[in-house]
């Protein structure tokens, strides 16, 4: 028990990193859109529905996959240099932020590519 305990207090510094990333990805502002000439009324509701698309990519599930995956190889390479318990810790941690990170780009390029298919001109 308190082998894992040591484990968990080395890896804090990593877990806190893994969750200022996922969260600054979070607060992404969205698609930059030209709105020239654009009804608003009509670009709130194309946002929405386009936003509604992007949440069909589940970031909280491929979340807990990539810290799954993570785990299992960060515990055999744990296994290799000798502590099992860290490597799993670290992998689980990496594996389920960089999950986390890549599934919210995807719903990004989801509601950009949305909205460029409704003749929107987005800028990013």
């Amino acid at each position: 028990m308190n082998v894992l305990n040591d484990s968990l207090r080395r890896m804090r510094p990593l877990v806190c990193v893994a969750f200022f990333a996922v969260a600054g990805c979070a607060s992404h502002p969205g698609p930059i859109v030209d709105t020239k000439g654009v009804d608003m009324a009509v670009y709130k509701q194309d946002l929405q529905e386009c936003e509604l698309y992007a949440s069909e990519v589940s970031v909280t599930e491929g979340t807990a996959r990539g810290a799954v995956v993570g785990a299992a190889v960060g515990g055999l390479l744990g296994a290799i240099t000798g502590d099992a318990a860290q490597g799993a810790g670290y992998g689980g941690v990496s594996g389920g932020a960089r999950s986390g990170l890549d599934n919210k780009r995807e719903q990004e390029r989801v509601v950009k590519k949305c909205m460029r298919g409704r003749g929107y001109k987005v800028l990013n």
